[in-house]
Parts: C-alpha cells; sequence; structure tokens
C-alpha cells in the first residue's frame, strides 16, 4: 500500500507541477497580452504625435506660402510705384529743361530790350531759326510744355 500511497502522492505533485506550470503559463500570456497591448497603444501614441507634427508643419508651409504671396504681392506693388514715380521725374526733368531754357530765352529777350532802350527796329533784331530767341515771336509763352515718359531713358 505504501507504494500505491507513494505513486499517489507523486502523481499529485505532478499535477500540482503541472498545474503550477499551466498558471505560470497563464500568467505568462497575460503579461505577454499586456504587453502587446502596452505596445500597440504607445505606438498608436506615437503615430498619432507624428500625424499631428505632420499637420502642423503643412499648416506652417500654407502660412508662410501666404505670407510669401503677400509680401511678393507687396515688392510688385512698390516696384510699381518706383516706376510711376521714375516715369513722373524724368517728365519733370524734361520740362524743367524746357522751362530753363525758356528763361533764358526771356532774359535773352529782356538784356536785348535793355540795351536797345526798348525801341524795336525790325532790322537790327538779330535772324534766328530757333523760335524762342526771336522776341517778335510771343505765341510760344501760351504753349503748353510737352514731355513723355519715353523722353529719357533713366
Amino acid at each position: 500500500m505504501m507504494a500505491s500511497s507513494s505513486g499517489n502522492s507523486s502523481g499529485s505533485t505532478q499535477l500540482q507541477n503541472s498545474g503550477s506550470e499551466e498558471d505560470l503559463q497563464h500568467v505568462m500570456d497575460q503579461r505577454k497580452r499586456k504587453r502587446m497591448l502596452s505596445n500597440r497603444e504607445s505606438a498608436r501614441r506615437s503615430r498619432m504625435r507624428k500625424q499631428k507634427h505632420l499637420d502642423d508643419l503643412m499648416a506652417q508651409v500654407a502660412q508662410l506660402r501666404k505670407e510669401n504671396n503677400e509680401i511678393l504681392s507687396s515688392i510688385n506693388i512698390t516696384n510699381q510705384r518706383y516706376l510711376t514715380v521714375e516715369a513722373d521725374n524724368s517728365i519733370l526733368r524734361a520740362q524743367a529743361m524746357e522751362l530753363s531754357h525758356r528763361y533764358q530765352s526771356l532774359n535773352d529777350i529782356l538784356n536785348y530790350m535793355n540795351t536797345s532802350n526798348g525801341v524795336f527796329e525790325t532790322e537790327d533784331l538779330p535772324v534766328t531759326v530757333d523760335p524762342f530767341m526771336n522776341p517778335m515771336n510771343y505765341l510760344y509763352l501760351n504753349q503748353p510744355i510737352i514731355a513723355s515718359v519715353d523722353m529719357f531713358p533713366y
């Protein structure tokens, strides 16, 4: 009987060992599943962070492109204004030169009149091709000053 009792005790020990191995395997499987779930959750959070970072970068790119377009538009407007001012300056320079020539002609006429004592004698007047230098030609005094942007290359 002893043999049977020792067989029973070794059998129950085997049952206990196999039970504890199964429990151990069960605990290890639970830990493995828990670790896998934790890793999946961590990977999901990582993907979400990457997506948010990508979305932020895309928004930043859009904002920078918008600002760049605004700056380019501002530069174009400024260049257009500069060209307009340059054209106006060219016209003003041409008008200033023409007025300077007229002023010099008028001074020449006044000097001639002062030296001839206000007497106009047509045979004493110099013959000039330039109508500005002819003291008898006063029609030019009421003529408009005409100049265009294309007169000067600067």
